[in-house]
């Protein structure tokens, strides 16, 4: 026997729905995800965002359905993808940086929750983080343009002997231009240079690097950005080939054994837009729930590859790892 999706309870009894009104139950509403990646490599946002739906009373295959759309690294494809989650009648859509855009274009009218780690309001997502206005809130693991500079330090510590630093970045993100000055600046109080290459397809990662080796860089910076997140394997794999010791503004990287990071929690941003999907599923408008900033920044080390670089770290910086991996 099939169990009731439905059941009323009156006087403590229970009575049977009409016929009338089974035909007018409501439909299971729709969480749209979109993200500008491909999908490989990103599932456990998915879960995170699944468990932050379930924390507010909405589970997958039960009362809420998840349509995923997945451009693979071609922005051209936002648009559409975009639109065709409008079309499916989406309650809610989640979506990273460069989808938001996209999405605000192609519906003025249903909320629309982001995940980005830059500044919202200089991104023109909302009016500001306690009032965001609109149709549009979200979270944002963005730390200003001191975060960079942080990684920077915490990488002269590990590699002291460095004194050129190379500096990755993805122009088609625009935190990266906005906190290259005060990255290169902290460089230079630290006595140190940095050579930095642009890149936005995977055919010029490589190039890059040839490029770092080339001026002698001792350390790398990866500065964050989808696309970059995306080919994390690649670079990771490309750092290990010219023994270039690196730090990345997510864990994920160091997971798939880079040497060190220092973020906010990328996973804990789409549990919290799953929490803020369900209410607003409840009812909550996005124009009154704040946009979520990070509170705890997470440095994650990993020993093992530290060691294969031929690298101590210092007992205060592995005393004061959120995560040391082994």
């Amino acid at each position: 026997m099939r169990r009731r999706d439905f059941i009323t309870f009156i006087g403590g009894a229970v009575a049977p729905w009409p016929l009338p009104a089974r035909a007018q139950q409501p439909s299971i509403p729709v969480v749209g995800l979109i993200r500008s990646t491909r999908a490989a490599g990103f599932n456990n946002l998915v879960v995170a965002l699944r468990e932050g739906l379930k924390e507010t009373g909405f589970v997958e295959g039960t009362n809420v359905v998840i349509e995923q759309r997945w451009a693979d690294d071609q922005v051209d494809r936002l648009p559409g993808l975009a639109a065709d989650l409008v079309r499916h009648k989406a309650a809610v859509i989640v979506g990273n940086h460069p989808t938001v855009k996209m999405l605000m274009a192609a519906t003025p009218n249903t909320p629309i929750v982001f995940v980005t780690g830059e500044d919202p309001v200089s991104a023109g997502f909302v009016a500001s983080l306690g009032r965001p206005g609109g149709n549009v809130t979200g979270i944002t693991f963005f730390g200003g343009t001191q975060l960079n500079s942080k990684r920077m330090e915490l990488l002269h510590e590990l590699v002291p002997k460095a004194t050129t630093i190379a500096v990755l970045g993805d122009p088609s993100f625009p935190a990266f231009d906005v906190a290259l000055p005060e990255l290169v600046a902290a460089a230079r109080s630290m006595g140190l240079q940095t050579v930095v290459v642009r890149a936005t397809r995977a055919a010029e990662l490589e190039p890059a690097f040839t490029r770092f080796i080339q001026a002698s860089a001792g350390a790398l910076l990866v500065s964050g950005s989808p696309f970059l997140t995306s080919e994390r394997n690649t670079i990771v794999a490309l750092a290990a080939r010219h023994a270039l010791p690196a730090i990345y503004d997510v864990r994920d990287m160091v997971a798939a054994g880079g040497l060190i990071s220092y973020s906010s929690s990328f996973p804990g941003a789409y549990h919290q837009a799953g929490v803020y999907a369900g209410r607003i599923l409840k009812g909550a408008k996005p124009s009154e729930l704040p946009v979520q900033q990070p509170t705890k920044f997470e440095l994650t080390i990993s020993l093992k590859t530290a060691k294969a670089l031929g690298l101590v770290v210092p007992r205060a910086m592995q005393l004061s790892a959120d995560e040391l991996i082994e």
